[in-house]
């Protein structure tokens, strides 16, 4: 079992504009395209940034237009918010605050032999990050810039350097970069 931040980003390192939208990257593509069915299929608990939740209560079209469902995962949820959010009937989901690591504790036993998403956003990811809790980061590069938004991961991560264990390109707008963000075994 892995804990696994999986994204997308602009090529200037962002994965939505200062007020969360993420039109820019439905014009790059389907998810589907992009390996999203195959690698859902390897998830079996989710943790996800309050901002990702509201954005998916205030885009419900768009997200049952691209994925099928008004809440389109049937993995348990662990919600990470700091004030009171309406419950989209029918999801698993918890809400929950604080340090990430006993919700890290908590989610193998419903993953069951299936991996952890850290969903985002990436400030999320990066607190699973800095409590050693992430093991691979898959980045999903977009052939767009936006100047300003959320950064991809907002933490300094330079020693030692992340290793490129992947690459896959799916079309002439978006490339996939995978990470193993573990220190190397001696």
């Amino acid at each position: 079992m892995k804990t696994l931040y999986y994204t997308a980003s602009s090529l200037d390192g962002f994965i939505a504009t200062e007020d969360d939208s993420i039109d820019w990257l439905f014009a790059l593509g389907e998810a589907n395209e992009a390996g999203y069915q195959a690698f859902i299929a390897g998830i079996g608990a989710i943790a996800m940034g309050a901002a990702t939740y509201e954005w998916i209560l205030r885009h419900g079209d768009e997200v049952v237009a691209e994925l099928g469902a008004r809440w389109p995962y049937t993995q348990p949820a662990w919600i990470f918010t700091h004030r009171e959010l309406p419950r989209l009937e029918g999801a698993d989901i918890r809400f929950v605050q604080g340090d990430v690591r006993p919700i890290h504790e908590a989610m193998p036993a419903a993953a069951g032999d299936k991996n952890l998403w850290i969903v985002g956003g990436g400030d999320l990811a990066g607190q699973f990050y800095d409590a050693g809790l992430l093991d691979e980061m898959f980045v999903q590069v977009g052939a767009v810039t936006l100047g300003r938004g959320k950064p991809l991961f907002p933490r300094r991560a330079t020693s030692p350097p992340f290793r490129l264990i992947g690459v896959r390109q799916f079309n002439e707008h978006l490339v996939e970069l995978r990470y193993d963000l573990r220190p190397a075994s001696p």
